[in-house]
């Protein structure tokens, strides 16, 4: 995931550099519909990865084979979807989104092109994880960095040597999910491991299992998609289009620390699972607090390293110094987050592992709509600028004190452990 994240902050240096602020501007408005596409594939994944990890753990392996054949049925049918949904509708989508008419020509130009690769990149992001779910993390490590490569160097080319413009991002991003994917097919064709290709006739309860477990992840993938979202509408009507640049910027260090920690939840996620099918509840316990400790010191680390370093870093996106000046207070104030927003995501993913997503959908649901909506009106008005970069801070550590206080994980793992059904 921490290879992975690198997409994001290569796009955002060519881009910078390559064209300019309004292109970052231009993608940051698109950003929460690509942050929808991984949440997608994220859903799919985690609830088809729960069902089969736990299925692995009570030995049903050809159960778990069957599951992982279904889901990839349904991954490919919504990406057909979304592929044909967004490069018809891109201009009213990015409308929608908050797009000034200065942005929405780039913004829609970016969105039609990046969605013609929806197929490859759910397809990647979904096998990389259930690469691992196989037992197979360096196999996904590889794909992924392979992945990474290729969009660097196509970047490369199409931004600075035949400028092709803003589309450059969105295509050499395609084609590094290609790579990916293709480097992941051939241990599920030639059956390297436990999971693998075939004829397979999708099942509603399953179906419905797997939205059921996976839903969580999803909104936790909205909730930072709906986050974004808000943030730009508010910095329109705040501060205007420089804002929104000074955002992109922020969202493009950020949202590297964000995956990263996204990164460590779904490393868990197998282990928990496993050990749910398996009905260990000491080992589950354990991997949940080893994951919530992880994320802390990563976040505090991101944190330190953006407070040192951080006019360095914003410079790698743009030369402008009032940008730079103004994205680095930005990022600092909104870096804070990062505090508790690994345990957040830890503890929604923790209820999902163990079949209890109503729990994980409380807390999405705290986090998108709720909590940080109302904060971020507020203290914009309050404090203007600052108050908005603040509030993300504010709403996650609102959110972390009442799941702690609300949500006793002891307790649940016992109570889904009783009414287990394999």
């Amino acid at each position: 995931m921490c290879i992975a994240s690198l997409n994001t902050i290569i796009d955002g240096v060519f881009l910078g550099n390559g064209i300019g602020n309004e292109a970052l501007g231009a993608v940051n408005i698109v950003m929460p519909i690509t942050i929808v596409f991984f949440g997608l594939a994220t859903m799919v994944s985690v609830g088809g990865g729960a069902l089969i990890s736990k299925h692995f753990g009570a030995n049903e392996d050809e159960r778990g084979v069957s599951i992982f054949r279904q889901v990839t049925y349904m991954l490919i049918i919504m990406s057909i979807c979304l592929s044909v949904i967004c490069i018809i509708f891109s201009t009213k989508i990015v409308k929608i989104m908050g797009a000034t008419e200065t942005l929405q020509p780039l913004s829609a130009e970016y969105l039609s092109y990046y969605a013609a690769f929806c197929l490859p990149s759910l397809l990647g992001i979904a096998f990389n994880s259930f690469l691992r779910n196989d037992g197979k993390p360096k196999l996904a490590m590889v794909s992924t960095i392979c992945g990474t490569i290729c969009n660097i160097i196509l970047n490369y080319i199409f931004i600075f040597m035949m400028g092709l413009g803003i589309k450059s991002a969105a295509i050499a991003t395609g084609f590094g999910q290609i790579v990916t994917l293709l480097i992941a097919l051939p241990h599920f064709i030639l059956k390297k491991g436990k999971l693998s290709f075939g004829k397979q006739k999708l099942e509603l309860d399953i179906v419905k299992e797997v939205f059921k477990i996976g839903v969580p992840s999803f909104f936790a993938e909205a909730a930072f998609s709906v986050i974004i979202f808000v943030h730009n509408l508010v910095l329109v009507n705040t501060i205007g289009e420089v804002g929104i640049s000074t955002y992109a910027i922020i969202n493009y260090i950020t949202t590297n620390i964000y995956l990263i920690l996204l990164g460590i939840t779904l490393g868990a996620q197998p282990l928990i699972s496993y050990n749910f099918g398996a009905q260990n509840s000491k080992a589950m316990i354990e991997v949940y607090k080893l994951s919530n400790k992880t994320s802390f010191i990563v976040g505090a680390l991101f944190t330190l390293i953006c407070f040192i370093f951080g006019k360095s870093i914003i410079g790698i996106f743009t030369t402008d110094k009032d940008l730079i000046e103004m994205a680095y207070i930005a990022v600092n104030i909104n870096n804070l987050a990062y505090l508790f927003i690994g345990c957040n995501l830890t503890t929604t993913m923790y209820y999902q592992a163990i079949e209890m997503p109503k729990y994980s959908n409380m807390i999405c649901a705290m986090r998108s709509i709720l909590v940080l909506p109302i904060v971020l009106i507020v203290m914009a008005k309050l404090f203007g600028a600052n108050g908005i970069w603040i509030s993300m801070a504010i709403s996650e550590l609102i959110i972390i004190t009442i799941t702690y206080k609300a949500f006793k994980v002891d307790k649940y793992t016992q109570m889904s452990l009783s009414n287990m059904t394999v």
